[in-house]
Order: C-alpha cells, then structure tokens, then sequence
C-alpha cells in the first residue's frame, strides 16, 4: 500500500514538473497570446499541486484513524458474538432446566417421603425403646415397692407379735409367776461357777 501512494506521489510530481516545463516552453514562444494559457495551466498545476497535497495529507492522516475505527468495531463485533454465544448457552442451561423440573420434582417429592417414613420409622423405634425402658424402670420400682411393703408388713407383724405376747404375757404373768420366775432364775444362777 506504501508502494502505491509512492508511486501515485512520484507520477504526481512528474505531471507536475511536465506541467512546468509545458508552461515555460509556451511561456517563451508566445508571450502574449499564451500568457493567458500559461495562466490557464499554472492554475491546472496549483490545482493539481493542492489536490496532490490534499490527497497526500489524508492518505497520510485517514488510514490509521479508519484502520483504528475498523478495530474497535470489530473488536465490539467479537465481545458482542461471545456475549451472545454466552447467552445462547444460559438459554440452553435454562430451558434444560425447565424440561427437568418436573423430573427434579418428583425425585424431591420421592425423597422426602422416603425421609419421612425413614424418620417415622426411626420415631417408632425410638418410642419403642423408651417404652420398654419406662416398663423395665415401673417394674423395678414396683418390685422395690413390693419388697418394702413385704418388709414393712414383716416389721408390722413382728410389732404385733410382740404387742400380742406382750399382752398375753401381761395377762399371764401374775405377781406370783413372776416372784416364781425371779427365784427359779436366782437358783440357776447359784449353781453356776463365776
């Protein structure tokens, strides 16, 4: 591309240098009538010179600012297909989804019906437990109750055993028996050694 602005700027200049030397050469043979024609083509070769300039200072100057512009356009072209393609994919994800909702549903549904019958059944068993360790704890306390009772009424006959005999003896023991019982254990105990 440098090539040909090269070429077209020295093809320029050589127009431009012929147009000169044509401008002189007519400028010399016929100075009167050709003044008016050398005007005529030094005013082509001023045009020619500003349009060489022009065009030299925008084929310097545009370029880089069209080839910029040109980058950053597809620069957002290549950020906008990604972001599509991105979204093309979330779309997808999405949909897909969706088509497995009822699906996903169902096997939660599932799930937590097996959880809650897992857990039921845990609850069951654990009732259970407890249950025969209250029974197992009411039978030991009503045994313990039982042997206290069986002692306390052991205790109570015995009391009444004694409060009967007593009685009895009460009744039985005269002041002669007991003088009688006092003086048959004195001679007991005078036939004893020390």
């Amino acid at each position: 591309m440098t090539r040909n602005r090269s070429f077209f700027f020295g093809v320029t200049a050589l127009f431009v240098l012929f147009f000169a030397v044509v401008g002189a050469q007519a400028a010399e043979e016929v100075r009167n009538a050709a003044t008016e024609r050398a005007a005529e083509i030094f005013k082509w070769i001023n045009f020619a010179i500003v349009a060489g300039v022009i065009v030299w200072v925008f084929g310097k100057l545009l370029p880089p600012m069209f080839r910029k512009r040109a980058e950053a356009v597809s620069s957002a072209i290549t950020n906008a297909t990604g972001a599509k393609a991105a979204a093309d994919t979330q779309l997808r994800e999405a949909e897909t989804r969706l088509a497995n909702l009822q699906k996903e549903v169902a096997e939660l549904r599932a799930f937590a019906e097996r959880e809650s019958a897992a857990e039921v059944e845990r609850l069951r068993a654990a009732t259970q437990s407890d249950t025969q360790k209250i029974a197992a704890a009411a039978k030991a306390e009503i045994e313990a109750a039982e042997r206290a009772a069986r002692l306390e009424l052991k205790a109570l006959a015995a009391n009444l055993a004694v409060d009967g005999a007593e009685s009895l003896l009460a009744k039985q023991l005269t002041p002669k028996a007991q003088e009688s019982l006092i003086s048959n254990f004195v001679k007991s105990l005078e036939g004893r050694p020390n």
